[in-house]
């Protein structure tokens, strides 16, 4: 066996200590010094304000060192989507309706008809007033083509990114294939109210769907996975709100299970170090505890993130529980906003603990809103390095 990152895992001595530090991690190993990562943020430009120097870039070297960040380690693969599916060609984004209120109606790029205000496009929730596919026909005739993974665009684009990845698996960087989850995709074209009565209005149509979805993704990760191997496979997914699933357990192991089995199953088996463990993450907001078993149980689920607190996760009383599931984030981004005590409070009840028992990798639970002063932020990572090594 080759161990140059694709066929074989690269030798340890081989590795960055970043990327050693990010695998200990992953693999679960007690007292293991704490992975230093922030997801995302909605305050830089408040904290631009409050003396954020101008020339720091986000995930810069010189930002990673003032926030006293490790250097990035994983290296994700996309072009299959995320909150909404990849379509080859994509629906012209243009504007349908101008209002008087600042607001606009518009076509976004997943043939949505979504109201927004006229010159924003990011950093507040939209509302989506129509979605593409209402029946067979619709799906036929508005999406299913756009999901093709022999079109030539697509494929084209494969070889734009692909020899990044095949650079960053040779430095032994952990692989992460990233996917659109089945739910996400099925709410991104029908809604969440209309996706609902499609369960039980046209079944069918839903086992199209997502006969579509797997087709595509199987096709286009076995074009990948002839250059790298994966270490993980990473799903969007959001199937969960305060209360727990937006969908009953039944209905995930009907409609989405039998199409994940057979995505990972196959990723695992065309993998070329054959050796290497795939993870399977799935990132969900809301009360995500009552998925983790159903997802473990078919698919083999072993990462999870990002665990919102305000929806009733706490990584502790989840470890105590799971104590194999790799964890990522679940700092409560409110308490951020508080007191410097309030932060050591909280950061002395959750770090110890959860370094003691390894695989939690802490972030702020869903990005860093405005109302987190640069002040606190700096004091949390302070405290978070003495804490977390």
């Amino acid at each position: 066996m080759k161990h140059d990152g694709i066929h074989g895992m690269l030798p340890e001595e081989q590795m960055p200590e970043h990327i050693k530090k990010y695998r200990a991690v992953l693999n679960r190993t007690p007292d293991a010094p704490i992975f230093h990562y922030e997801g995302w943020y909605y305050s830089i430009d408040a904290w631009r304000e409050q003396g954020l120097p101008e020339h720091l870039e986000e995930g810069s070297d010189e930002w990673n060192a003032f926030f006293s960040f490790d250097k990035t380690a994983d290296h994700h693969v996309h072009g299959l989507g995320w909150c909404e599916a990849n379509m080859v060609p994509a629906f012209d984004e243009k504007v349908l309706d101008r209002q008087d209120d600042g607001k606009e109606i518009i076509q976004d790029a997943v043939g949505r008809s979504v109201l927004m205000f006229h010159d924003k496009r990011s950093g507040f929730m939209p509302e989506y007033l129509d979605h593409p596919v209402k029946d067979m026909k619709s799906w036929e005739g508005n999406i299913k083509w756009r999901l093709d993974p022999t079109t030539p665009e697509r494929l084209a684009a494969i070889d734009e990114y692909m020899p990044t990845a095949v650079e960053k698996a040779k430095q032994g960087y952990v692989m992460v294939q990233r996917v659109i989850g089945g739910y996400m995709f099925l709410r991104s074209l029908m809604g969440p109210e209309g996706l609902l009565y499609m369960f039980f209005d046209d079944p069918d149509l839903i086992h199209a769907c997502m006969q579509q979805w797997l087709e595509l993704n199987d096709a286009i990760i076995a074009e990948h996975q002839k250059h790298v191997s994966f270490d993980e496979v990473f799903f969007g997914e959001d199937i969960c709100y305060n209360m727990g699933p937006l969908i009953s357990p039944a209905m995930i192991e009907e409609f989405l299970m039998p199409y994940y089995r057979k995505l990972v199953g196959h990723m695992r088996a065309r993998n070329m170090d054959q050796e290497r463990h795939l993870f399977m993450q799935l990132d969900t907001d809301g009360k995500a505890e009552p998925v983790i078993d159903l997802y473990a149980k078919h698919v083999g689920m072993d990462i999870m993130s990002p665990f919102e607190v305000a929806s009733g996760c706490d990584v502790v009383d989840l470890r105590k529980k799971y104590p194999d599931l790799v964890m990522i984030h679940g700092i409560d981004k409110r308490i951020l906003a508080k007191s410097k005590e309030a932060i050591d409070k909280e950061l002395e009840r959750i770090i110890p603990f959860m370094k003691s028992k390894g695989g939690y990798i802490p972030a702020c639970d869903h990005g860093v809103p405005p109302e987190v002063s640069l002040e606190n932020y700096l004091h949390y990572r302070n405290r978070m390095v003495e804490l977390g090594g």
